[in-house]
């Protein structure tokens, strides 16, 4: 990064306080409106944080072909699902986007071309779990997309170079699953708790292992982890999310895991802090 560069995120975002980096196991919609477990999770998990200037949000559900940032001033909210209750899509979280954020983020991440959005907002991915964080909606949210023509050892690189914004009171959380066959899910055991099949009890204990080991590599080659990594990622959409916090991680970096369990047999609610 060039000192110009520099200089221009400094005028926007002063240095503050480093932030941490959050993955959070968003699971069900459900979990936008539901008082659970996982609910409390991420309140608690909440008071453990500063205060942030900005929020930057990778979700699995804006999956993209090419890199886009949210670039409005008022992103909506997306209901991006079907099948669930009225009071859920009834739900707003109408916290203001960041212009100055979307395109400080863009130029960041040069020489990828990255494009800035004016139409997506904000997806379930990132505005149902963030409502238990800052219930308040008055911190500005960016979505960054995730472009599905990548490898992940590419969005791993793409995250080290927005690491410059922990410094300045920017927290970036990945939302996904690290678990997440919808196909196999059980949904008729959705309230029975830490419920996994034998494969997702194999599949968590692994990826447990490599989180609180700091394994990269292993968890970039998550293709060559066995039967039970395959079942638990069929498609990459709800596990990059996770590559994206652990390419920001530092070295000494401690890293902590909450809402870690299994939900409908093939689902897991895992979530990363690191600080």
């Amino acid at each position: 990064m060039s000192l110009q560069e520099l200089e221009n995120i400094a005028k926007v975002f002063p240095k503050s306080e480093k932030m941490p980096i959050l993955f959070l196991g968003h699971g069900s919609p459900m979990n936008a409106i539901e008082e659970n477990r996982f609910t409390k999770g991420f309140r608690d998990i909440a008071a453990t944080l500063p205060r942030p200037n900005a929020i930057l949000c990778i979700s699995a559900h804006w999956y993209t072909r090419g890199t886009m940032v949210t670039a409005m001033e008022k992103p909506k909210t997306i209901h991006d699902f079907g099948g669930f209750p009225k009071a859920l899509f009834d739900v707003q979280y109408p916290a203001p986007g960041s212009p100055s954020l979307a395109s400080t983020a863009k130029d960041l991440m040069s020489p990828v071309p990255v494009t800035l959005d004016n139409s997506w907002g904000l997806d379930h991915g990132a505005w149902s779990v963030i409502k238990h964080l800052f219930p308040m909606a008055d911190i500005p949210v960016v979505q960054l997309s995730i472009d599905y023509t990548k490898p992940p050892q590419w969005h791993y690189s793409l995250a080290a170079s927005l690491a410059v914004l922990r410094e300045r009171g920017i927290l970036i959380i990945g939302s996904g699953n690290i678990i997440h066959n919808l196909g196999l899910a059980d949904f008729q055991a959705m309230n029975r708790p830490n419920y996994g099949y034998d494969w997702a009890i194999e599949a968590r204990e692994t990826f447990n292992r490599l989180l609180l080991n700091g394994d990269h590599q292993s968890l970039l080659l998550f293709n060559q982890l066995g039967i039970s990594a395959k079942l638990a990622i069929p498609t990459p959409d709800h596990y990059l999310p996770l590559l994206y916090v652990f390419g920001l991680k530092k070295e000494k970096e401690q890293l902590s895991l909450f809402n870690d369990e299994l939900l409908a047999g093939s689902l897991s609610m895992t979530s990363v802090k690191i600080s």
